[in-house]
């Protein structure tokens, strides 16, 4: 870990442009992206807030905006310093200003890899088993501009069904729930027919697997897996980025990264809550590693 620790520092000091002494912050900002209640985020976040004040030696705050425009829209605007995005949350990020934040870790599952999925899933007393079950169903997404919740699944489920995702093509109606939450919660509720949501696919389907949505929703008691069917699951998808503004100082990137990096071994109950789950940890990340997303979502925006 401290051999870690070292070289991201190391990297992240090479890679930072030379600032003048007197460039400093006066408070820290960091963005959560919306998929849960707020509460909930804020809850699972102030540990890492106050670890990074106190690194810091500034006010550090958190902002859980409503959805993920929010968080977008406030690193575009250099109003949120720090946010874990998703990979077309970054794509999105990138493609409307390409100087706006860096990549500089992802999150690394149990089994070392930094891959998830796309999970479509139903109430398993609904008789749904696939997705050809749901022809003329409801269908639920998450949000606009989630990976897992809405690109991926909008370019693979069509593969599928041979049809487009608008209503009335092949599912009865389409709907955006607002988020990775609500969409398990209107399909526990009966709400939708079925949904997608995101999971990092390891460990047993009655915990919600390892980390993702599922294990935030069994966590807080909102679902009994159980009652759940998978009946879909994505190719895999890369984990999106950590992503710091590019306009901050060098030596707050360095120190932030170095924090990052040491969390899981320094406090494994706030690494939990940060980063959704059981993880091994995390490591660098650059922007190549989510080219191909970039792609994707230039074709989805044609």
């Amino acid at each position: 870990m401290k051999k870690l620790i070292a070289a991201l520092v190391a990297t992240t000091a090479l890679a930072a442009p030379a600032l003048a002494e007197d460039n400093t912050i006066s408070e820290f900002r960091i963005g959560l992206l919306g998929g849960e209640n707020a509460q909930d985020r804020l809850n699972n976040n102030e540990c890492l807030r106050a670890k990074t004040e106190e690194l810091l030696g500034v006010p550090t705050k958190l902002f859980a905006p409503a959805d993920y425009n929010g968080v977008i829209q406030g690193l575009l605007g250099g109003t949120i310093d720090m946010a874990w995005l998703g990979a077309s949350g970054y794509a999105k990020t990138y493609l409307s200003d390409p100087e706006a934040v860096e990549p500089i870790l992802v999150k690394v599952n149990t089994d070392g890899g930094y891959g998830y999925y796309s999970i479509g899933f139903a109430r398993k007393d609904s008789g749904i088993t696939s997705i050809e079950d749901l022809k003329d169903k409801t269908f639920g997404f998450g949000d606009p501009n989630s990976t897992s919740g809405f690109l991926i699944p909008s370019i693979e489920i069509p593969e599928v069904t041979g049809a487009t995702m608008t209503s009335g093509d092949y599912f009865g109606e389409v709907k955006f729930t607002g988020g990775h939450e609500q969409t398990i919660v209107a399909v526990n509720n009966g709400d939708v027919d079925g949904g997608v949501t995101w999971a990092d696919g390891l460990g047993d389907w009655e915990d919600g697997y390892q980390s993702g949505a599922l294990r935030r929703a069994v966590d807080a008691g909102l679902v009994d897996m159980n009652d759940l069917v998978q009946i879909w699951q994505s190719k895999p998808i890369p984990e999106g980025p950590i992503v710091l503004r590019k306009a901050l100082p060098a030596d707050v990137k360095v120190k932030f990264t170095a924090l990052m990096a040491s969390l899981p071994a320094m406090d494994p109950d706030c690494a939990y809550g940060v980063l959704s789950g059981e993880a091994k940890g995390v490591q660098p990340i650059g922007h190549d590693a989510y080219e191909v997303i970039i792609e994707a979502r230039k074709l989805k925006s044609n």
